[in-house]
């Protein structure tokens, strides 16, 4: 099922990220510093609120469709979920009524008030794409995948063009996931045909997909913590700055570990239902390998060239400081993906999703003492120090209780030999004159895939040689 997911949702992967990279190419130089940052604090606020009322039900259909389908109560269980979606939901309006009323720039209210709208839109489609990931639907996931990502780019860089400022890429997202919802929402619907709400189904929900919740909130102040303390003692243009500079350095990686993530999970889940602990381990160790030896020398490469790429990338106003950001948040991207879509998955894998709070907590509140602490006397570098220390402990945590609930083996050797291996790779790319631009941004990015492929596959790490040989196998047979 892992491999059948890496390729079906290869696509999904591929649009994400050029979406990913125009999105920072295109709005940086549409938006003005200013504009960017209310764009970010106002993405910053809609994904806290989705996470906060909604995401719980959308993990509970993800976690306990194959519950489900084994005990023959599939409608009940959309029903209650859908109800419960519907419970929370109504508590949306209420937050933008509450926006509108709070003393805010009219641009921010704006923003802020479309990011909130867009969450009810964007938490159904997710409802859809979690039940399909979960009932193997490869195909269908994709596809919803795509038109969100690809469709919310083009609405919002439409609005941004007409002069909504930084409203314009939350509303774009928000109305395509609208649209979509209008042609998938009745399909999804039926399934509750013949169901009834059930009261115990939604205890047994909530006790699993709340302490979820709670612990992505954890995760967001992880995540946003930063923007807000430094529009607090700096200024909204440093904010812009900075996210510039992180989605710069987050969104290359988050792709790669978003695609292992959507094949991976249900993968894991399907193979503790089946086998147990002994075919969960076997999955999880070749999900591991592989996700190492392919985000490993992402993130270093990222690093490498966070020059060439921010003057290929990004805007005129904003590209000496994203540049000097996207190193940190490479090595913190790297360590929030290999928490999020492996250590972590421990927790949920057993159910003990209360753990998450407890493993969350942590650096979620390290990363708010640390930039308290470092902002005002670093600034900018203050919260990129305070980024990576917290990343680095919420891994140290979750991989130490994780080991408490379900254990997921690590391996080692292949983290060993990538390291090795990345280290090769830098050697060489550094010997790799500043051309500057394109020009020097191609010839790293060649340097470094060759090195370290050859390294990786003349060693076989991870018996890599066998995985790409069935990739492409398969690969052949589907089309």
């Amino acid at each position: 099922m892992f491999w059948r997911g890496v390729l079906g949702y290869l696509p999904v992967n591929v649009v994400q990220g050029v979406v990913g990279l125009l999105t920072i190419v295109l709005f940086t130089r549409v938006l003005d510093p200013a504009q960017y940052g209310v764009y970010a604090l106002a993405f910053s606020v809609g994904s806290l609120t989705q996470t906060m009322l909604l995401t719980w039900t959308e993990a509970a259909m993800a976690r306990f469709l194959a519950t489900r389908g084994q005990d023959g109560r599939l409608a009940d269980h959309f029903a209650t979920l859908y109800r419960l979606w519907l419970s929370a939901a109504v508590l949306v309006p209420l937050a933008c009524a509450a926006v509108m009323l709070a003393p805010l720039p009219a641009p921010m209210k704006v923003a802020l008030v479309a990011a909130l709208g867009s969450t009810l839109a964007n938490s159904l489609m997710k409802l859809a794409q979690e039940r399909r990931r979960a009932a193997g639907e490869v195909s269908g996931a994709a596809i919803l995948a795509i038109a969100q990502s690809a469709g919310g780019f083009a609405i919002g860089l439409a609005l941004a063009l007409a002069g909504l400022g930084g409203a314009a890429p939350v509303l774009g997202v928000g109305a395509v996931s609208a649209l979509c919802a209008v042609v998938v929402l009745p399909g999804e619907l039926k399934r509750v045909a013949g169901g009834r709400f059930d009261a115990s189904l939604a205890r047994a929900y909530a006790a699993y997909g709340l302490p979820v919740a709670l612990s992505l909130i954890l995760a967001l102040v992880l995540a946003s913590t930063d923007r807000l303390l430094l529009a607090a003692f700096l200024d909204e243009a440093t904010v812009g700055v900075y996210h510039a500079g992180y989605s710069l350095g987050s969104r290359t990686l988050d792709v790669v570990f978003i695609w292992l993530g959507m094949a991976g999970g249900p993968a894991l889940i399907q193979a503790l239902e089946r086998g147990g602990q002994a075919a969960l381990s076997e999955a999880a160790r070749e999900q591991a390998g592989f996700m190492i030896l392919l985000t490993a020398p992402a993130a270093v490469g990222l690093a490498l060239v966070a020059r060439p790429l921010a003057d290929l990338m990004v805007g005129e106003p904003l590209r000496a400081g994203a540049s000097h950001v996207t190193p940190s948040i490479a090595a913190s991207g790297w360590l929030a993906g290999m928490t999020t879509y492996y250590l972590l998955q421990a927790f949920t894998l057993a159910r003990r999703t209360p753990l998450l709070i407890v493993s969350m907590s942590i650096p979620a509140a390290a990363n708010v003492l640390l930039n308290l602490a470092l902002i005002p006397r670093l600034g900018l570098d203050g919260a990129l120090w305070a980024t990576t220390l917290s990343y680095g402990l919420g891994a140290i945590v979750a991989w130490t209780l994780g080991r408490r609930a379900c254990p997921l083996p690590m391996p080692l050797d292949v983290l060993v030999k990538a390291g090795v291996a990345c280290l090769a790779m830098a050697a060489c790319v550094r010997l790799v004159p500043p051309l500057g631009g394109l020009p020097e941004l191609a010839l790293k990015a060649g340097v470094g895939a060759a090195v370290y492929g050859a390294i990786v596959l003349g060693l076989d790490i991870g018996g890599l040689r066998a995985k790409l040989n069935l990739i492409l196998r398969r690969r052949a047979l589907a089309l």
